[in-house]
This record gives structure tokens, C-alpha cells and sequence, in this order.
């Protein structure tokens, strides 16, 4: 039997990177999942990783402790700042301070050198430019900008194996995402989203990544079956 084409999957355990996984693996790729721990005071997300890695049955999963809290600048590493609760949604100019430094671009470069070591050409990323919380890095232009510069900078690319970001999610909002995900038999119970959760890991229910999730799940009509400490 013919061995499946790898891809390396960015996965958090959150919402968008479980559907992403799934739908990576719809697609016929084979994940190689590649998770971070960076300092995030939401670090029960790993705990959610493992989980789904383990739902899906991904055969390899590489997680990689970057010092981003050392860098600081926003709200999830830094522990003297606070998560904004219940605040109304910003202005697609508007960066809220949730927003991580490079992130996605520092992520996206660690999966670019474990793509060129494994000499694999395909990259999932489970970002999104609809339902989103102002971050730059989660828009179309910076995707296409990142696969140019992949293809430039790499031996891959420099031989003649061009290298691809997925972005499924590019164009799904909340809702449509969740409903994708489903249908692929995604288990949502055991991701994690909240920013701010508490020390059982329950989520706030009200920070940004909370209400975007929560909303989704109120569109299609369904309960949300993550845990709450306190949910609207």
C-alpha cells in the first residue's frame, strides 16, 4: 500500500487547529502534529493537544518550548497583565493585546525547519480572516507572503519542491468551521480555547477566543460542550 503524503499540522488543541487537523487529514495527508509551549498562561492547550493528537491517532507529535515570555508584549505570557473579558469587538485595525509578537510567523518558521528536516512540502495553519480578533498575522496576505518567502529561503524550495501553506479556514467563520468539524467527526469536547482559564482549566467564557467560540456554536444551535466556569 502506497504510504500517505505527510504534512505538518500546527495544533494548538484549540478549535481552529483540531478542524484544521481533521481536515488535513480529509485531504489524504498524514499529520505529523507540531504543538508549542511559549510561556502562555493557557497552558492546559497542551493538555488539549495531546488529547486530540491522540483522538486522531497522529503517529508523530513534536512539541517545541520557545522563550516568547521573554520577549513579552501582550497579555498571554506576561502575568502581571490581565485577559480583557467581556469586550466588544475591535476594529479589523484594532490590535487587542492578546495578540502574541510574531507568533504565527515564528510558529510557521520553526514548522518550515522540521518541514525541511522531514522534507516535507506542506504546512496546515488553522487561521482565520473572517471571525478573528484583529491579529495580523491571520490574514490571507500574510499566508501568501510567508509561502513566497518559504519557497525562496529553503533547500526544498531552492530544488524545485514547492512548498505549501493550507489555510482552510481562511474563509470560515465560527459556525462554519465548527459545522466542517463535525462532519469530519471532530470530538470538541476536548479542545481548549479560553485564554484566560482558571486552575482546573475551565474556560472564562468571557475573553474574546471564548465569545468567538461560544457564538459559533450558538449559530448553528448547539451546545458548546467545553467546560465553563462561567458561561453566558
Amino acid at each position: 500500500m502506497k504510504s500517505k503524503k505527510k504534512a505538518i499540522v500546527l495544533l494548538s488543541g484549540g478549535l481552529d487547529s483540531t478542524t484544521t487537523l481533521a481536515l488535513a487529514i480529509e485531504r489524504g495527508f498524514s499529520p505529523v502534529g507540531l504543538s508549542f509551549t511559549y510561556g502562555q498562561r493557557h497552558s492546559v492547550e497542551m493538555e488539549a493537544a495531546k488529547k486530540v493528537a491522540d483522538f486522531f491517532k497522529v503517529e508523530e507529535q513534536i512539541v517545541l518550548d520557545l522563550p516568547l515570555a521573554q520577549i513579552g508584549g501582550n497579555v498571554l505570557t506576561d502575568s502581571s497583565g490581565e485577559v480583557p473579558h467581556n469586550q466588544e469587538e475591535t476594529a479589523e485595525d484594532d490590535i487587542p493585546p492578546t495578540y502574541v509578537p510574531a507568533r504565527n510567523t515564528i510558529f510557521l518558521s520553526y514548522a518550515l525547519a522540521v518541514a525541511e528536516v522531514k522534507e516535507i512540502t506542506d504546512i496546515f495553519i488553522g487561521v482565520s480572516s473572517v471571525d478573528y480578533s484583529g491579529y495580523p498575522d491571520c490574514r490571507p496576505r500574510f499566508i501568501e507572503s510567508f509561502e513566497e518567502m518559504a519557497n525562496q529561503a529553503t533547500k526544498l524550495g531552492m530544488h524545485g519542491n514547492k512548498i505549501k501553506i493550507h489555510a482552510p479556514l481562511m474563509q470560515l467563520d465560527k459556525a462554519q468551521t465548527i459545522k466542517a468539524g463535525l462532519k469530519l467527526g471532530v470530538d470538541y469536547s476536548i479542545t481548549h480555547t479560553c485564554y484566560d482559564p482558571d486552575e482546573q482549566g475551565r474556560a472564562c467564557g468571557e475573553c474574546d477566543s471564548c465569545r468567538l467560540r461560544l457564538k459559533g456554536f450558538f449559530r448553528l444551535g448547539i451546545e458548546d460542550p467545553a467546560v465553563y466556569r462561567k458561561k453566558p
